[in-house]
């Protein structure tokens, strides 16, 4: 459980053997530490790159996945799926979300295959040239007030988004007062309208922002959205 046992244990012996790429799954244990993750994750990735000293080679990970912690208040597994996302402007790295294929009472959920093929998905695309692929979810790019609704704009929409189910699942709007109710979304082409009836001037959006939640935006390809939010309040 000591960083440096675990690098001379674990990836010193590595580091003089020919490399193609890492795929990294997420432990658990970063939870709490999501401002120390966006750091820690960027300076891993680098310092690799650097030991192996054969480039800027792909880094994929794995996103954790909803589970019900003992203080369901404190969202610090969407706090820590954001600083994941961040990681995605670190140069050839890919992010496999995990929201709909976990289970919120079982911190190890079981279904590694689906988690596999996703992983694989960016591999395929990135660097084994299947140009044909769909490789990633919906991730949240921006918004646009329009009056008393907000419009959500997003990347790697694929063929278009759907929502599992029927309806669209937890969105929730706030005002200039921070507070936060459940919304009405609705799919308008490649972008999502979010509005709520106790909110007139919408400020900021969110989407599955709690630990435990398992929502149903997908693209058509059956790749799911990260939970993500507008805002950047404490």
């Amino acid at each position: 459980y000591t960083p440096t046992a675990l690098y001379n244990a674990m990836i010193a012996p590595l580091i003089p053997y020919g490399i193609r790429g890492a795929l990294w799954y997420q432990g658990e244990s970063n939870c709490g530490r999501h401002d120390q993750y966006k750091r820690l994750i960027p300076a891993m990735v680098q310092d690799w790159r650097d030991r192996w000293g054969c480039g800027d080679f792909p880094f994929y990970y794995v996103q954790i996945a909803p589970y019900n912690y003992s203080n369901p208040d404190d969202p610090m597994s969407a706090l820590l799926r954001e600083a994941q996302m961040h990681t995605l402007s670190f140069k050839n790295s890919g992010m496999a979300v995990t929201m709909d294929i976990g289970d919120p009472k079982d911190i190890h959920p079981r279904n590694k295959q689906d988690v596999g093929n996703r992983l694989a998905l960016w591999a395929l695309a990135k660097d084994y040239g299947r140009k044909d692929l769909v490789y990633s979810g919906p991730l949240y790019k921006e918004m646009k007030i329009e009056g008393d609704k907000i419009r959500l704009f997003f990347d790697h929409v694929g063929s278009g988004l759907m929502a599992k189910g029927g309806t669209l699942t937890h969105f929730t709007i706030a005002g200039e007062d921070r507070k936060f109710v459940p919304a009405k979304a609705v799919i308008d082409d490649d972008t999502i309208v979010v509005s709520g009836d106790a909110v007139s001037k919408p400020v900021a959006v969110r989407y599955a922002f709690t630990n435990a939640a398992q929502p149903n935006l997908f693209n058509k390809e059956g790749l799911p959205a990260s939970s993500f939010r507008t805002d950047k309040w404490e």
